[in-house]
């Protein structure tokens, strides 16, 4: 009889998710059955305070691990009997193990746009690089830079001490010589091979550029966070200038297989995954 996992994704306004069909899909190739389910809190009408009564009642229904989103990834902390180390050093998880009454954070998000960046340009994980916004996706991506090896990330927000908090966050685990506060966006890409955009400009009900259309110059590399849609404004605009890109579905992807080879414990296949993902958002 094949092994079964009852899983979960806990957010909000995330109906659309592709997660569950992925997850789901891999799973039949392994042999394996699993059931992805959508816990839609926006539909449910359900807030943070409901987090702990929501993770209990997935504990009796035998589930066997969750994926967690906004707005909950941070609220989930305290809620754990153990961080992983890049968890505790993101101060966020995306990824909750339901393992003999325990409950274990996880973090797939900073590996899953490292697998995503290596695997598409692999000579560009020791550049210098240019990272707009800090908030949580943009914590995960410095993370999976530095990690890489990235020379350099300079970190731009709009909001200046969400900035500072992340480049505090980074630091401690990469050092002070590594990652920076970028007081000027023109002069920190000049400076840099790389730029990602880690804000929601872009996203389908958020249209628009990132940064100055006119920064964009054919010797960088550029990668964005946003895959719906999976053709950015920005994506568009680099790849009409020549330059390397890596879309954001290649971090959705990344991400999604870690999480299953942690829910599991069996090795996923990135490429059969990433197709997959293709079919879904054709």
């Amino acid at each position: 009889m094949s092994a079964s996992y009852s899983l979960g994704l806990v957010g909000q306004g995330i109906s659309a998710s592709l997660t569950p069909a992925m997850q789901e899909r891999e799973g039949r190739e392994h042999g394996l059955s699993v059931t992805y389910r959508i816990i839609d809190a926006e539909r449910l009408g359900l807030g943070v305070a409901d987090l702990p009564a929501l993770l209990t009642w997935a504990e009796r229904l035998g589930y066997d691990g969750l994926n967690v989103t906004h707005p909950f990834k941070q609220a989930v902390l305290p809620l754990l009997d153990e961080l992983s180390e890049d968890a505790a050093d993101l101060g966020a998880v995306n990824t909750v193990l339901l393992r003999d009454g325990r409950r274990l954070g996880r973090n797939t998000d900073w590996s899953g746009y490292a697998r995503a960046l290596r695997s598409t340009l692999p000579d560009a994980v020791h550049d210098r690089v240019v990272l707009v916004g800090a908030g949580g996706a943009g914590a995960a991506v410095g993370y999976g830079l530095l990690d890489l090896g990235a020379e350099h990330v300079a970190v731009l927000d709009t909001d200046e001490g969400r900035a500072h908090a992340c480049v505090v966050r980074l630091a401690k685990r990469y050092g002070d010589d590594r990652v920076s506060v970028a007081p000027d966006l023109e002069r920190a890409l000049a400076d840099a091979a790389g730029l990602v955009n880690a804000t929601p400009v872009g996203m389908t009900g958020h249209p628009g550029l990132p940064v100055p259309a006119d920064l964009v110059r054919p010797d960088l590399w550029v990668s964005d966070v946003v895959y719906f849609p999976l053709e950015t404004e920005l994506i568009a605009l680099a790849r009409s200038r020549g330059c390397r890109v890596v879309p954001g579905g290649g971090m959705a992807v990344g991400q999604a297989v870690d999480a299953f080879e942690q829910f599991t414990g069996r090795p996923a296949d990135p490429d059969r995954m990433a197709r997959h993902f293709a079919e879904l958002t054709a």
